[in-house]
């Protein structure tokens, strides 16, 4: 059989016919590349036995591109696009952290110090149970014994009026 060069240029025309076939209009020379692709590999494995080549070689490229074209629909459902007024809402500049250490720490009274630790490095510096754990390299149920605790004597402080 001829060389793929000239191979590629008598098939070039059913190329075109196929992308145009399945609709594609934005990234026209990738899928150029996939059909060529795909017709390298189809003049690789055709049996002349089996039928045409023409057919061969047309529906393998066919097929390719629907596999590229459904890879690319999944891809793009998986990304979120924000809109144009996400682009243009501005940072408020005076925003303060999510809460003063100071007014955190009003909230520990009768903590132990552990337990003041978890609420420090949870609510000042948004870390994960997980990453407490690492950072003071004890388990995570060490961690969350600390966290059940202080939850519960904020939780009395609050009921009981000392915190408001």
């Amino acid at each position: 059989m001829e060389g793929f060069t000239e191979l590629a240029e008598q098939y070039r025309p059913m190329i075109y016919h196929i992308m145009h076939s399945l609709n594609i209009y934005k990234n026209e020379d990738e899928f150029y590349q996939i059909a060529l692709i795909a017709l390298w590999e189809a003049h690789a494995r055709f049996d002349p036995e089996k039928g045409k080549f023409s057919t061969f070689a047309y529906s393998y490229m066919k097929g390719r591109m629907m596999t590229e074209l459904t890879r690319q629909s999944k891809a793009e459902e998986g990304n979120a696009y924000p809109d144009d007024a996400f682009w243009e809402t501005k940072k408020d500049e005076r925003e303060q952290p999510p809460l003063q250490l100071a007014t955190l720490l009003s909230y520990c009274d009768g903590l132990t110090k552990k337990q003041k630790q978890w609420v420090v490095y949870t609510f000042y510096f948004g870390m994960s149970v997980k990453e407490i754990a690492e950072e003071e390299k004890v388990s995570l149920s060490a961690v969350k014994k600390w966290r059940a605790g202080a939850m519960e004597k904020i939780k009395v402080n609050i009921e009981a009026g000392v915190l408001l």
